[in-house]
């Protein structure tokens, strides 16, 4: 595909780590027709499944070697993914959190989820921000926590969440 940027080094290492996994069945084989008695056709498996498998796991590390030497890693696409994602990931301390200020869990989960749904299809259907703690902040069901939304948040993702998060 065009948009790849190195698509042959990681299909060689899917290929290779495919056959590496299942090398060690030329021995079972093996083991399993001669009852563990020492054969002319015992000593040739060893003699080309334990070299073969120690090649194939040496260049299949040398291609990942290459491959990650070569990676571009684009921070703001990563920043715009998890502000995207953070607020469902972090809904479960907001959920514990209304529970321990007396609210019903069920009815915070609910709660939540029809937010969470409404913030969903903005996302997913519109391309838009997600703007599920913007939704917390404005039903007044979650009153109790809103001054400790932030440290909820902050609790969650630990320190540094200002960096890629804009709440």
């Amino acid at each position: 595909m065009a948009y790849k940027r190195d698509p042959m080094h990681s299909e060689r290492v899917c290929s290779l780590a495919r056959h590496l996994m299942v090398l060690h069945q030329n021995a079972l084989m093996t083991s399993s027709m001669q009852c563990f008695e020492r054969t002319l056709d015992d000593s040739a498996n060893r003699r080309i499944t334990l070299p073969e498998a120690f090649l194939t796991a040496d260049i299949i590390l040398s291609t990942l070697q290459n491959i990650s030497e070569g990676l571009i890693v684009y921070p703001k696409v990563i920043a715009r993914r998890i502000s995207q994602e953070f607020p469902f990931m972090a809904i479960e301390n907001i959920i514990m959190a209304i529970v321990k200020a007396g609210g019903d869990r069920q009815e915070a989960h609910e709660k939540i989820r029809v937010l969470s749904h409404e913030a969903g299809y903005q996302v997913k259907q519109l391309g838009l921000e997600n703007d599920l703690i913007e939704r917390v902040r404005m039903d007044v069901y979650f009153d109790p926590i809103k001054g400790q939304l932030e440290d909820l948040l902050e609790e969650f993702c630990g320190e540094g969440r200002s960096k890629w998060m804009r709440f």
